[in-house]
């Protein structure tokens, strides 16, 4: 199962059997393997779950467009 595929499933599942606050709880930057730095030339700001400026989707705290975390996911083009 690809990454982004179980992602996907584990926050709809979270998301059905959850309450609306609970549902919207993000993981810590600890939990999502976040570093500030780029990895292998990946960065947050070029993630599908980045928010510019500096928040994402799925990752609690303040995000740098040149971070990256394991939930990677480079958008399709």
């Amino acid at each position: 199962m690809r990454r982004r595929d179980f992602i996907g499933t584990v926050l709809g599942a979270a998301a059905a059997i959850a309450s609306p606050a609970a549902a919207q709880q993000k993981l810590s930057q600890s939990d999502a393997g976040y570093q500030d730095t780029p990895k292998d030339n990946h960065a947050c700001g070029e993630c599908t779950l980045f928010q510019p400026p500096n928040a994402c989707k799925v990752v609690d705290g303040d995000i740098s467009p040149r971070g990256w975390c394991k939930l990677f996911e480079e958008s399709p083009e």
